[in-house]
């Protein structure tokens, strides 16, 4: 039980860190006019978004950083090479997010890093990861642990992780389109994720991984209490880009990427509805969706954004509690 207590304790810190850190934050990003930018083809419900404070990630990010300091320095965690990888990825990619923020905000405009800077930068630090966790002595498998198979697939292994990597923080960033989408649905994913790595006993620092999946859990409540419709903050390429970096690498260290499709049904649904509207307009100059990605179809349909919302958090917890009976009593 002293895991599920020292979980719950991480929580608890980082959602009252969070809390206070967003009450202090939010108006300091209104007054430095941080303010978020909309596409003209939205809705005319997310014109009266437009100003609204991004940046956001850091409302999370900061208070995760601070709880795992503060448990090093009171001795109360170990700083093992898996959470150094883990960590040093999360990071990695909310600086990624935090420059391509400031871009778009210095500049007024939509546009941040290109696509071939964000896409290369990634690529950099999705290679880093996969030297480090290649130097930890892992092997290049892919394991499906319900029916104790092990493929070696080699240096293509090292393809994969960065597909992962690569794919899982744009697939979150995609995400980000409507109050609370993205933030719920990664509540959901880290609580999975955290059950899971409970289990992975074989992992060296497996608890530390479980720590820091609610650590985020608190972290991310805390944020949501300001970024439920209607926002006051968005996350920004900040949190998204680093959330979903985050659980490409929990996924990867625990042995357990081909379950992040699961875990992240929605994300998958938001990003894939992207490539297919692209590939057929490409090749045809017709739309399937009304407007990718699909969240924002249902709005041309007439929903309610808070109605979108909690559809897609609750296909994201099914494919979530699919995901921990599968990965851990199955």
């Amino acid at each position: 039980m002293l895991i599920l207590t020292k979980s719950v304790m991480v929580m608890m810190l980082s959602f009252i860190i969070s809390i206070f850190f967003a009450i202090i934050t939010i108006p300091i990003l209104k007054k430095m006019k941080v303010g978020q930018r909309l596409s003209i083809y939205l809705e005319e419900t997310h014109k009266k978004k437009s100003g609204t404070p991004t940046m956001g990630g850091i409302i999370f990010i900061v208070p995760t950083i601070l709880v795992f300091i503060a448990l090093w320095f009171f001795n109360k965690i170990n700083i093992t090479y898996s959470l150094v990888i883990v960590m040093v990825t999360f990071i990695s990619y909310g600086i990624l997010g935090f420059v391509d923020d400031y871009l778009i905000v210095k500049r007024k405009s939509n546009k941040g890093l290109s696509e071939a800077t964000k896409l290369l930068s990634q690529l950099i630090v999705a290679i880093i990861f996969f030297y480090l966790f290649m130097k930890a002595g892992n092997e290049p498998l892919l394991w499906v642990h319900s029916l104790n198979i092990k493929l070696n697939i080699g240096w293509l292994y090292g393809v994969f992780i960065l597909l992962v990597l690569v794919a899982s923080s744009n697939a979150v960033n995609i995400t980000d389109g409507l109050d609370g989408l993205a933030g719920g649905l990664s509540v959901i994913a880290f609580l999975a994720f955290g059950i899971i790595s409970w289990g992975t006993g074989w992992l060296d620092g497996y608890e530390e991984i479980a720590l820091l999946c609610f650590t985020l859990i608190g972290s991310l409540l805390g944020f949501l209490v300001f970024n439920v419709s209607p926002a006051k903050v968005f996350m920004g390429d900040t949190g998204s880009l680093a959330i979903g970096a985050t659980l490409g690498a929990i996924a990867i260290i625990t042995r357990h990427e081909l379950l992040l499709m699961v875990i992240g049904i929605v994300f998958v649904i938001e990003t894939m509805s992207c490539v297919i509207q692209r590939v057929y307009y490409k090749f045809t100059q017709k739309r399937i969706f009304l407007m990718t990605p699909i969240h924002h179809t249902f709005e041309k349909k007439g929903w309610d954004e808070r109605d979108i919302v909690k559809m897609f958090w609750i296909i994201g917890l099914i494919g979530a509690m699919a995901a921990i009976i599968y990965g851990v009593w199955w």
